[in-house]
């Protein structure tokens, strides 16, 4: 249902309020790209630090300025199963396509509990959903066969996976067959993902490098795969470069740069460290985006 390059969309902030201006022109600038889908509201999205109201206008601007043109796949997780229902009516009501939800953390659910966490969601607000699986950040690492007992459920469509372990995204793959669409939550992993079967990637690089992302999925799926490496080596030290420091913290900094919008992140988020700026200056300027 969801595959190729979607954008993991930051929350642009001016003046510790969301900046609907500037994050309207940026769905646009990814859109122009030819983008495959917009995912407000996650990690990239700063949704931990958002209130409830805010969180919900989000969605609502991003569903409106899209249009239909692509999927809007909104962020409705939570480790409150109630609060991720409510995120989730939420968002169908709004018109999003899809919901990316988070796998319950801080609470360490069992396997058990969290398929019990996403049975009750789909129950109660039944709509696409995509599993984001990012034990790095949840401390709750979920089994591929949780994900494939829960792809059994029609609303189960989809798993954002940034474990890090291509094992893992494989084994996932292999149990679910065809259900399931599997994306990769780390940019450096989309070409090596699609290799054993993965769908795409939920991308934060996208906003700096959206053009060569996109390219380089198509050049797969063409099977052209040596344009596919080349786009891959050719992007890979920006996709680095964009994590030398807690998302999206380089990401929002190079955007600033790019006069895409302000760098501002919400505590306890802050300002990159000298070095690591200098590290991503460096970097945009070898790839001719900065001078």
């Amino acid at each position: 249902m969801f595959s190729g390059v979607l954008v993991a969309i930051v929350t642009p902030f001016t003046d510790g309020r969301i900046d609907e201006e500037a994050f309207r022109g940026l769905i646009n600038q990814q859109l122009a790209l030819g983008i495959n889908g917009v995912v407000p509201c996650g990690t990239t999205g700063e949704s931990a630090t958002m209130s409830h109201e805010e969180h919900k206008r989000v969605v609502e601007i991003c569903v409106d300025e899209v249009r239909g043109r692509v999927p809007v796949i909104a962020g409705t997780g939570s480790n409150n199963t109630a609060e991720a229902i409510d995120m989730t009516l939420h968002a169908k009501k709004a018109g999003a396509d899809g919901a990316l939800m988070i796998t319950p953390y801080y609470n360490k659910p069992t396997q058990e509990g969290v398929y019990r966490h996403f049975k009750a969601v789909y129950e109660a607000a039944p709509m696409p959903i995509i599993l984001y699986n990012i034990p790095g950040r949840t401390a709750s690492n979920v089994a591929p066969e949780t994900i494939a007992r829960l792809a059994k459920e029609k609303y189960i469509v989809g798993v954002k996976e940034a474990t890090g372990d291509l094992n893992q995204m494989a084994r996932t793959i292999d149990l679910c067959g065809p259900d399931v669409d599997v994306l990769s939550g780390d940019d450096s992993l989309t070409l090596p993902l699609l290799s054993v079967g993965g769908r795409g990637v939920i991308s934060v690089a996208c906003h700096i490098v959206g053009a060569e992302m996109i390219e380089m999925y198509n050049a797969f799926m063409a099977g052209d795969n040596k344009r596919a490496r080349e786009l891959h080596y050719r992007i890979l030290p920006i996709m680095r470069t964009l994590f030398v420091e807690t998302n999206p913290i380089p990401l929002k900094t190079a955007l600033s740069w790019l006069g895409v919008c302000k760098p501002d992140v919400r505590l306890p988020l802050c300002p990159m460290a000298l070095e690591n700026e200098a590290k991503l200056r460096k970097v945009l300027t070898d790839y001719g985006l900065l001078k």
